[in-house]
């Protein structure tokens, strides 16, 4: 061998990118047309097919005995579908159970699995099965010559390429699959609805899809559960074969509970006792005091939710239920099958009927052909055997004289091949003349017969007439009611986040340091509790773990915080510059909490205030809300809640011991500024005898004014604070000797 002799001869060169590209396109074709889609006319995948069509083989019919799973597996794998034993096992199971099944088309003794968990099922070796007596309908014509065959994986036998369906199994138990580039998921639907639209269609060819809706209402499943779906998105899956259905569990009220009876197809109610029960752990379902699952063998679903009380919105809450659980569920639909032409395409529903009766009506024909060419050969036959027994003597003559006496008969009787071979083969006993009267009256039925068959092959009325016939007689053996009410709702909505929190009582508390936390109830004394060290005690509110808290810091900004999520009292709390965006350097001044009505007396040092709304300061910003405007040199002080404005005062308290009280009245309510002069502030030329305005607080008829200077402290009752009462923006009255330095004032 030289250098130049090629190392290869006669090898084909072609591009990678040619060869990927086919290489992936076969595999792509594979997997559509022998895997993953089913066909339209027997609405089975390749592997499902071979599974029934085996079992028939192994004698499992639904009079049968039944035999393990694992020989049904074994024969399949073994003889037609080379693959995994598990998936195929898994298809199997898919067929028996009869919640993943409209109409299961086997009989399963075992564990097959459940609902809760449909991948429970035991292994193979340990549970049997037999064909379910609707599995019939697609067998029974199976040897009449209606179905086309092929050769299996390693050509040792003959498998069919589509099962001879009686009925329109595709949308009879519907499918799921993925293949490449595409997927398929068909619903089932009910039989009765399904023939009644068949029917139709056979009698008006012109129908339109809302022709065929006055029969299918739309899809059929497994459970009770309600299809929710309107009319408008039924019809539009129809009509384009595409959309999705929406399905809701049921429910009624027993003695003010709750309880499930149905929940959507192939939902988990473990599962959905969870989601529940997560809800609840979390707080977030504070309308519900229990959850208990009652289900038992009679009654599979049975799951019962106890309100609170019986004030509860039961409507509401199962509302919020349906949109935050598995209790409602959206199942999209996509009617990708493989046609009577052999390629994969979505169809709409009157397309889908129009090629599964267009298969049907060839299978029948197919059908009657072979019957008719079994009768004409009989019929051929029995000619040549009353020819026989009308010259026997003559027969047995020629049989004995001869050593060939088949082309003798033939000759004699004129007789064809098959005629003279029927007559040699005929037996002693069959000879008797009772025998003769036989063949006349066989003769008779099968000429009878003849006629009837060639008269319906030549009528497409007539064939039409006999599938209509065939159809109605398998909804009578097969056909159930309606499983799935279809009643039009609106999808469910979540309930407002404020509804779900649970309404008890809290005090929120912030410290010095700007550390925040709430304790349940309001008999806690904040200043009791522990703080980190170098921490104290800055301001508390009582209010609802429902309501937001409003934190005012130094800057004059207002954040809203939600009570419900803020720490534990018995914690030292969490710093709240992790739940809001304050200002670089801001302090937390004040807390705020009440309803959207609520009032405060917001106010600076510099003398000016005025009264806010608390709806009116509340954002769902981080960054919070300018509420006051905070002038040079001055600071905020602590909000004052106003509990009745036509009776309650504002007291102010100057940092040079003067008090002045006027109604709340006269303050102005603003959404935002500086607000109205509250005390007249003197000017000073110097910053150590700046007066300025030290607190604000306001009190009621019913409230105490205690003022603390140093050790000392004096309470005045509402009736002492009227001798401070003066006019807005002056400078108010001096308090006794003794408190010209006041360290506090609080209102009791």
């Amino acid at each position: 061998m030289t250098d130049d002799t090629p190392l290869f001869n006669n090898n084909e060169e072609q591009a990678l990118s040619e060869f990927t590209e086919k290489a992936y396109l076969d595999y792509s074709m594979y997997v559509i047309l022998d895997r993953a889609l089913p066909h339209v006319g027997d609405g089975l995948k390749p592997v499902q097919r071979r599974i029934i069509y085996a079992m028939s083989e192994l004698g499992l019919s639904s009079a049968s005995k039944h035999k393990k799973s694992a020989r049904t597996v074994g024969d399949v794998l073994g003889k037609f579908h080379p693959h995994g034993d598990s998936a195929c096992y898994e298809a199997m199971v898919l067929m028996a159970q009869p919640f993943s099944y409209r109409y299961p088309l086997i009989d399963g003794q075992g564990n097959w699995g459940a609902p809760d968990d449909p991948k429970s099922f035991a292994a193979m070796r340990y549970t049997e099965a037999r064909l379910a007596r609707i599995a019939k309908m697609l067998l029974q014509e199976l040897g009449q010559g209606t179905v086309d065959w092929e050769l299996n994986f390693d050509g040792t036998m003959q498998e069919p390429t589509v099962l001879p369906s009686r009925l329109p199994h595709v949308l009879l138990n519907g499918t799921t699959g993925i293949a490449v580039g595409m997927a398929t998921d068909i619903p089932p639907h009910n039989l009765r609805e399904l023939v009644n639209a068949c029917i139709h269609l056979l009698e008006k060819p012109k129908s339109s899809v809302e022709d065929l809706m006055q029969h299918i209402a739309g899809p059929d499943y497994p459970t009770e559960a309600e299809i929710i779906s309107s009319a408008e998105d039924l019809e539009k899956i129809y009509n384009t074969g595409n959309g999705s259905v929406r399905m809701r569990a049921v429910y009624n009220v027993e003695d003010g509970s709750i309880v499930i009876h149905a929940l959507p197809h192939q939902v988990s109610g473990a599962r959905v006792m969870e989601q529940i029960a997560q809800q609840m752990t979390a707080k977030k379902l504070p309308m519900v005091e229990d959850l208990r699952d009652e289900s038992d063998h009679e009654q599979p679903v049975r799951f019962v939710i106890v309100p609170r009380s019986n004030r509860i919105d039961v409507e509401s809450l199962m509302g919020h239920l349906f949109a935050t659980t598995d209790l409602e569920r959206t199942y999209r639909v996509n009617l990708n099958v493989i046609g009577v032409n052999g390629r994969p395409a979505v169809k709409n529903l009157l397309t889908m009927l129009k090629e599964w009766l267009h298969f049907r009506l060839d299978t029948v024909r197919r059908r009657l052909e072979w019957r008719l060419e079994k009768v004409e050969k009989r019929l051929h036959i029995l000619d040549a055997l009353l020819i026989a027994y009308l010259n026997i003597d003559e027969v047995i003559a020629i049989i004995r004289e001869n050593d060939e006496p088949k082309p003798v008969l033939i000759k004699r009787f004129t007789l064809s091949d098959i005629q003279a071979e029927a007559i040699l083969e005929l037996k002693l006993r069959h000879l008797a003349r009772l025998e003769e009267m036989k063949i006349r009256g066989e003769q008779a039925d099968l000429e009878k017969e003849r006629d009837s068959l060639q008269k319906t092959l030549g009528s497409e009325r007539r064939m039409k007439s006999l599938v209509k016939k065939e159809l109605l007689e398998d909804a009578e053996t097969y056909g159930d009611d309606r499983r799935s009410p279809i009643i039009a709702r609106d999808a469910a909505q979540a309930m407002d986040a404020s509804a779900l929190i649970p309404n008890e009582p809290v005090t929120v508390v912030l410290s010095e340091k700007g550390w925040v936390r709430a304790a349940k109830g309001h008999e806690v004394d904040p200043e009791t509790l522990n703080y980190k060290s170098g921490d104290s005690f800055q301001d508390s509110v009582h209010g609802r773990s429902n309501q937001s808290a409003m934190f005012l810091d130094s800057t004059g900004r207002v954040y809203s915080v939600s009570a419900h999520g803020l720490p534990s009292a018995r914690s030292l709390g969490e710093p709240l510059s992790g739940r809001v965006k304050s200002p670089d350097g801001a302090t937390f001044v004040g807390v705020m909490m009440g309803d959207d009505e609520s009032r405060f007396v917001m106010a600076t040092s510099s003398g000016y205030g005025f009264v806010a709304q608390l709806g009116n300061m509340t954002s769902r910003q981080k960054a919070g809300k300018a509420i006051i405007s905070v002038p040079k040199g001055s600071e905020v002080l602590m909000p004052a809640r106003i509990n009745n404005p036509e009776t309650d005062l504002v007291v102010a308290l100057g940092s040079d011991g003067k008090l002045l009280a006027f109604p709340v009245t006269e303050l102005p309510e603003l959404n935002k500024g500086k607000g109205n002069k509250i005390l007249a502030i003197p000017k000073s030329t110097s910053a150590k005898s700046q007066v300025s305005l030290q607190a604000v607080r306001v009190m009621g008829p019913i409230n105490f004014l205690k003022i603390v200077s140093g050790k000392r402290h004096t309470t005045l009752r509402f009736k002492d604070v009227q001798e401070y009462i003066s006019q807005r923006g002056l400078r108010g009255h001096s308090l006794p000797r003794g408190f010209q330095k006041v360290a506090q004032l609080i209102v009791e």
